[in-house]
């Protein structure tokens, strides 16, 4: 929990982020573990997994599962995880085992979020969660904690077009979860300005198409939730910063614009994945007016050779 309203002392602490990963099975799931033991060993404040936590053309199975949360658990330091369409929104797919989407989420929620009120990982952190809203109880995998003034909050924002498809119980299943995953932006960016804190973390799976125009149907099951990150960036006036995954290579931008003006207190960063089995490593810094530094977590082991150039002609 934020204290009392306004931080004197400047505060310095580096946190870890990863998601889409492990995507090439059985492979990867030595390179996560070393992964895990690189994140391990720099000892970061917590780490954030942006979900995705298989291929999308793999079966769903209770042992899947099972197994990653056997790894998750190999984290010394608190892990929280927000969830990927991977693992719940496209299991209805033939080559995912043609399950039923939301008993595939209800799965998810009674395997990683038993004790919604503390992260994963050997050491537990203490968090809130959405499951206390009477309006919202359902998505208890939102969360939101706070370290030294940041004020750090998940949103179950998936790829797939968050779900928006044209079946009246895939519909039905976005809606209310957009109205909760609204709620808890609003309520976080409430909760900053009432504490002063001095910058904001959201991270979700999906990248919602920063680029795309409003009127793009790609972009459809995101507008509500850019709308949203628009009106309080300008509110807000301090630095956020956003995590999430989905296409599988390292981005630092600032991806959001006002009538083609940059709305500068907006820093993006989306991790590495699928291929490229590396985390990264966010430093913080509330003496510093940028707040965050980024930089990699590479690890050398998981790097393929690369090809050999192509002859000129």
């Amino acid at each position: 929990m934020l204290g009392a309203p306004g931080y004197a002392s400047a505060a310095q602490f580096s946190f870890a982020a990863l998601g889409d990963m492990p995507y090439h099975l059985p492979a990867d799931f030595e390179r996560v573990e070393r992964l895990i033991a690189r994140i391990n060993g720099m000892r970061p404040a917590f780490t954030i997994h942006v979900g995705d936590i298989k291929p999308g053309n793999t079966r769903c199975d209770d042992e899947y599962f099972v197994r990653i949360s056997g790894q998750f658990a190999t984290f010394e330091r608190p892990l929280i995880y927000t969830p990927g369409d991977n693992e719940w929104t496209d299991c209805h797919r033939p080559d995912n085992g043609g399950f039923d989407p939301l008993e595939r989420l209800a799965k998810i929620r009674e395997l990683f979020f038993a004790a919604p009120a503390q992260s994963l990982g050997r050491e537990k952190l203490a968090l809130e969660h959405q499951g206390t809203d009477a309006n919202h109880a359902a998505y208890i995998e939102n969360r939101r904690w706070a370290r030294d003034g940041v004020l750090f909050a998940t949103l179950h924002i998936v790829g797939s077009s968050n779900n928006l498809q044209r079946n009246a119980a895939s519909a039905s299943e976005y809606f209310a979860r957009n109205a909760a995953n609204l709620a808890w932006m609003a309520a976080t960016f409430a909760r900053a300005r009432e504490q002063n804190a001095k910058a904001v973390v959201l991270a979700f799976q999906a990248d919602p198409g920063w680029e795309l125009d409003g009127f793009d149907d790609r972009r459809a099951g995101f507008n509500d939730t850019l709308n949203a990150l628009h009106r309080h960036a300008r509110e807000f006036a301090k630095p956020i910063l956003i995590i999430h995954g989905d296409r599988h290579r390292f981005v630092v931008d600032k991806p959001l614009r006002q009538n083609r003006q940059l709305i500068p207190n907006v820093t993006r960063v989306m991790v590495f994945g699928d291929t490229e089995v590396h985390g990264v490593r966010i430093a913080v810094d509330t003496d510093s007016p940028d707040v965050f530094s980024i930089g990699t977590l590479m690890v050398p082991e998981n790097m393929p050779a690369l090809p050999a150039p192509k002859p000129k002609p």
